[in-house]
């Protein structure tokens, strides 16, 4: 006698269309289109969680660059500066700081431009 799978595949099925909740059309209610869909959102999320680490320390670098560039200098010699003094804070802390704490960042950067021998730079208010 042959056994039928019925209860095991609708609990996948199950399982399936609970993760495709909130798709649209099909996407949501037909197996096979739910199941592809279900493939290129798990690609596209492992793509995009690689994507994630980049596009922030992009927008670190630019707040830095504009932090420097208020205060009379460039973003590579904060860098090239952080490193003579031997200051460890890493970009997204730096980057932090250059917005809500104005006052800390000047004190690095007043450090930054000593080692570098550079002019002392303006305070920004």
């Amino acid at each position: 006698m042959r056994t039928k799978s019925v209860v095991p595949r609708l609990r996948a099925k199950k399982r399936l269309f609970k993760r495709v909740k909130g798709f649209v059309g099909g996407r949501r209610r037909l197996l096979r289109t739910a199941k592809e869909s279900l493939i290129r959102a798990g690609v596209y999320a492992r793509r995009d969680r690689r994507r994630k680490k980049r596009d922030f320390r992009r927008l670190w670098i630019v707040r830095l660059n504009a932090a420097c560039r208020q205060r009379g200098f460039r973003y590579s010699q904060l860098i090239a500066g952080l490193g003579k003094i031997g200051c460890e804070l890493d970009r997204r802390t730096l980057a932090e700081m250059a917005v809500l704490d104005p006052t800390g960042f000047d004190t690095v950067a007043a450090a930054v431009c000593k080692a570098l021998g550079l002019p002392e730079p303006a305070a920004v208010a």
